[in-house]
Order: C-alpha cells, then sequence, then structure tokens
C-alpha cells in the first residue's frame, strides 16, 4: 500500500508509540510485507528468525522488537509488538468503510459497461469500458478493472487474503493481518463462475491483459498474472506467486507459494507445482517436471514387476 503522500519517520514513530534509531529525518512513501517490499517502504519484523532478510531488504523503515546494528540512511522503529504497530498504520491509512449501496457511489463505471443486478461493487472501485459483470459477482473495495473484462456469476474479486500472524506462545495463535492491497484486472480478461481473486496484504494482485480464466479458480494474495495467460477450471495458485506472459496451466493443478513460472510454460493437468519453472517447457506430474522425463519414469515405473521377475526367477 502506497500512502497519500510521503510521511515523515518522526510522524510514523508518534503514530505507533516507537522508539528511533538512525536515519530520523527520512520518509516513507508506503507499507509493505517482507515478499513485495520496494525501497520507500515500511516493513514490519517480530521474529529473529527474519530479522537479517528484512534488515537487509529494500525497506527505508524498519518496524522491530528489538535494537540491532543499522545500515546507513535506514531507520527502525523499536516497539514492542511489530505487528500490532502495522495493523495500527494499515487501519490509519485504509480503514474499514461499511458497504451502503450495492453499488458504492463511490465506485466509477465506464461507458457501456453491464452490471447485472445482484451483483456488488464496493468503495473506491474502478471499471472500465465495455465490462460484463454477471449476477452475483461481489467486486470488494479499491479493485481496479479495466476495459472489455467479462466476470461470470458467483465469482468474488478483493476478498481478504488468506494471511495470519503466527505465534504458538499465545492462546490464539493466527492473528489475522489485515489486507491494504488490491486487485488490479487489466483490458481484455475474462473470469469464469465462482472464483476467487483475493487482494494483495499490502500490494497488488494483478492479472496481465487478454488473460482467460476458467471457473473455480482460486488465486491467493500478491499473485501476479502475465499477459495472455490461460488457467483452466480448479486452478489453485498460493500467495504471492508469479506467472510470466503466455502460461497455461490446465484442470486442477495447484502450485506453491512465492515461486515463479517462467514465459510460455505449459503444465498439465493435476499437476503439482513446488519450485521454479522455466519458460518454454511442457511439464507433469507430482511434483511437476519436464513431460517427457515424467514420462519415461512412468514407464520405468511399469517395468518394475517384469525386471523383478527376470531378477528373481519369482512372478509378481
Amino acid at each position: 500500500m502506497k500512502f497519500p503522500s510521503p510521511t515523515s519517520v518522526q510522524w510514523i514513530a508518534n503514530l505507533i508509540g516507537a522508539a528511533i534509531k538512525g536515519n530520523t529525518s527520512g520518509v516513507a512513501t508506503g507499507i509493505n510485507e517482507i515478499h513485495k517490499v520496494e525501497q520507500g517502504d515500511v516493513v514490519f519484523v517480530d521474529h529473529p528468525k527474519y530479522y537479517k532478510t528484512c534488515i537487509e531488504s529494500a525497506a527505508t523503515v524498519i518496524i522491530i522488537n528489538q535494537e540491532t546494528a543499522i545500515p546507513e540512511n535506514k531507520t527502525l522503529l523499536i516497539v514492542e509488538n511489530p505487528f500490532e504497530a502495522y495493523l495500527k498504520i494499515v487501519n490509519h491509512f485504509m480503514p474499514f468503510e461499511r458497504a451502503t449501496e450495492n453499488i458504492s457511489s463511490s465506485s466509477k463505471i465506464g461507458t457501456q459497461t453491464y452490471i447485472a443486478p445482484s451483483a456488488f461493487v464496493g468503495n473506491n472501485v474502478t471499471i472500465g469500458d465495455n465490462c460484463i459483470i454477471q449476477p452475483n459477482v461481489s467486486i470488494m473495495d479499491h479493485s481496479i478493472i479495466g476495459n472489455n473484462v467479462v466476470i461470470q456469476s458467483g465469482t468474488v474479486i478483493g476478498s481478504d487474503a488468506f494471511y495470519y500472524n503466527t505465534k504458538k506462545n499465545r492462546e490464539n495463535w493466527y492473528k489475522r493481518m489485515d489486507s491494504c492491497g488490491a486487485v488490479v484486472i487489466e483490458d481484455d480478461v475474462e473470469i469464469g463462475a465462482n472464483c476467487t481473486i483475493d487482494r494483495g496484504v499490502t500490494h497488488n494482485t494483478l492479472i496481465g491483459k487478454g488473460t482467460k480464466i476458467d471457473n473455480l479458480v482460486q488465486l491467493g494474495h500478491d499473485v501476479v498474472i502475465g499477459k495472455n495467460c490461460l488457467i483452466a477450471s480448479q486452478v489453485g495458485i498460493a500467495g504471492a506467486t508469479t506467472l510470466e506472459d503466455g502460461v497455461i496451466l490446465w484442470g486442477q493443478v495447484g502450485v506453491n507459494k512465492t515461486i515463479r513460472i517462467g514465459k510460455g510454460a505449459i503444465v498439465m493437468g493435476q499437476s503439482g507445482v513446488f519450485n521454479n519453472l522455466e519458460g518454454g517447457k511442457v511439464y507433469m506430474g507430482f511434483p511437476a517436471e519436464e513431460a517427457g522425463k515424467k514420462r519415461r519414469e512412468l514407464i520405468w515405473i511399469r517395468r518394475i514387476p517384469e525386471i523383478w521377475e527376470k531378477l528373481s526367477g519369482k512372478k509378481q
């Protein structure tokens, strides 16, 4: 999430009750979680396992719960509970707004766009020209939709991220991280029925121009889908994963979090993707590997009884 204008670290420190170390005259331009952090951002960390990663990230301001070495030109904001400080910043700049209308008066709807009865359009939504929004579609706050977009019945755009602060030394292990990102859908995208597309935790979930998505697809928070991708039914893509342009995922493919699938890759149905995949190749299986290699493996597996019989003289 970007702030409305650059904000001084002194003001942020006062808001969250933090002690300032390092650069006390700096400014921040937004707040982000570690997977999407950019220069100018505030990031929080509350576990020693991630201190080094956050300190050495692109973040300009780090909210942390202990004093540590400070890189040049960075600011530490030291508080007892960095997670609660994160929530306070998010809720200051993007407080929850109740919906009072089916189509919010704060939304912007382009010309020749059709919104069916029983569709919901939340606060500060932008929808371009010549779009078709079918019945029972929910487009949640701050979503941005381009021109010539089709969204079929029952789909939810911009549901909150499935993302929690985890501590097992408290009664409630999983505390909700309030989402302040958005969903951005570029021109000429089509999305099928009963899909769920989560908004980013602090950044944006993005669907690139010309991409087509079938029914019953789940896209997690901060997922980036490139241009002209094709995603078949019942695909699930976990948070902060990137599909480059022209990727095809056939039915029931499952994709792990924070990985990248290269340009023009094709993943065959019911495959499980756990690691980065190079572009321009066809993959299959669980875990997904190049299709030719996987087929050869299957042939050898089928031959195991025959090989056993030859080596042992015993029939299976």
